[in-house]
């Protein structure tokens, strides 16, 4: 399968816990992982190696291979969170140096100055809010410090950290504020699911209970999208300039709310208090993210315009239109509602309830994989990096809360 037509991957029955009150099970042991996983799992980035945490690695309390395999899975998806937001931040975020410092500590090659960011793209984002710039820098900085601390946290355990440096192979966008350095994800061919609008909109529906829900922008879950300039030529086309920020807007919001979802399904498998301490900790924040782009998103300009490049259309409606699309109501597609409208829950006995969804643990972390693989973050990477994830999934996955 060519890596551009990549979309899914598998899972072999039974590879996962069919509940987390089963038996318990040992997850992958660490030294067949890191054979498997070779370069990518011995070692964070330079500069990561605190000795602090090498030396408490000696008095410190041993956790499970579980709840390791599970730290370890969250640790590369926040890599990959870093990796995209830095891709923001360069354009839109604050220009101070902040986030580029941190960053340059633990990314090989990564410059510690700003890039000066894009001013046009800056401007662009100041009808979804005023205060965008502040909010890609701030969400950017949390994203980094996820990856760093559990990391840490793994190495302070005897456990190896994730790592995905090698896999740093994808190219930089070529417009005024991108860094030309190797990325790991692709925000120039993007494929957004907007689904997670109307499903926190639904009081009758939850995905854990089977349902299915119609996007909010339905272009955007076809064909390609870029979120961030290609080159500088794309601002010789104003309008459709417009839409790609339209495009980052929605999927800030939808990388967000698969973060608020995962932490608690994941969560439900640990054993140690200690361990779930840390998911509802970092789970609650990428909550507070995602209500923060949900909110931005709905301000959107309402824009039909056609890519000048691959003549794919997109199409920005108005959202608090009087009359919704076919199938759908009013309180499906309205911009204020942010907070998540009761739904039912478990079970539709008990009725309504607002929640977090969906939360359901079995196959969760192989979902979020599946989930980022859709969204084209990863057009154009190699074999090994699915190879990489799956392996970390799989194990997050088999993972069982032990006595």
């Amino acid at each position: 399968m060519a890596n551009e037509d990549r979309t899914a991957i598998a899972v072999t029955p039974g590879a996962a816990g069919e509940d987390v009150n089963d038996q318990p099970m040992r997850g992958v042991e660490r030294r067949s992982f890191l054979k498997g996983v070779g370069i990518a799992g011995v070692a964070l980035s330079a500069g990561a190696l605190l000795p602090e945490i090498l030396s408490a690695q000696a008095g410190a309390a041993t956790i499970t291979k579980g709840d390791a395999a599970i730290l370890r899975f969250l640790a590369a998806a926040e890599i990959l969170e870093t990796d995209l937001w830095l891709q923001y931040q360069e354009f839109g975020g604050v220009q101070d140096d902040e986030v580029s410092k941190l960053a340059s500590q633990f990314i090989p090659g990564y410059p510690a100055a700003p890039t000066g960011g894009n001013s046009l793209y800056i401007q662009d984002l100041v009808p979804l809010d005023s205060d965008m710039s502040q909010y890609i820098h701030d969400n950017t900085e949390d994203e980094l410090t996820h990856e760093v601390w559990i990391n840490n946290y793994l190495m302070a355990h005897g456990e190896a950290p994730a790592n995905l440096d090698a896999f740093r192979t994808l190219p930089s966008s070529k417009a005024t504020g991108a860094n030309q350095i190797g990325r790991l994800t692709n925000l120039m061919q993007l494929t957004v699911d907007t689904s997670w609008w109307t499903r926190y909109r639904s009081r009758t529906k939850n995905p854990d209970l089977g349902d299915s829900f119609t996007p909010a922008i339905p272009t955007l879950a076809v064909n390609q999208h870029p979120a961030i300039p290609r080159t500088d030529n794309d601002a010789n086309f104003p309008d459709f300039f417009q839409a790609i920020v339209n495009t980052a807007g929605f999927h800030f919001a939808t990388i967000e709310q698969g973060g608020t979802s995962l932490y608690p399904s994941l969560a439900q498998r640990v054993t140690s208090p200690e361990v779930l301490r840390i998911l509802l900790s970092i789970g609650g924040t990428e909550i507070c993210h995602f209500q923060t782009w949900h909110d931005k998103a709905g301000n959107a300009p309402a824009k039909d315009v056609v890519d000048p490049v691959t003549g794919v259309r997109v199409t920005f409606p108005d959202l608090n239109s009087p009359t919704p699309p076919p199938g759908l109501v009013l309180e499906d597609l309205q911009t204020n509602l942010i907070m998540p409208e009761p739904t039912f829950f478990l079970h539709k006995r008990f009725g309504p309830v607002s929640i977090i969804r969906p939360t359901q643990t079995k196959l969760a972390a192989m979902g979020a994989v599946k989930a980022l693989t859709a969204d084209g973050l990863f057009i154009g990477q190699s074999d090994a990096f699915f190879d990489y994830l799956t392996k970390l999934a799989t194990a997050a996955d088999a993972a069982q809360r032990e006595c």
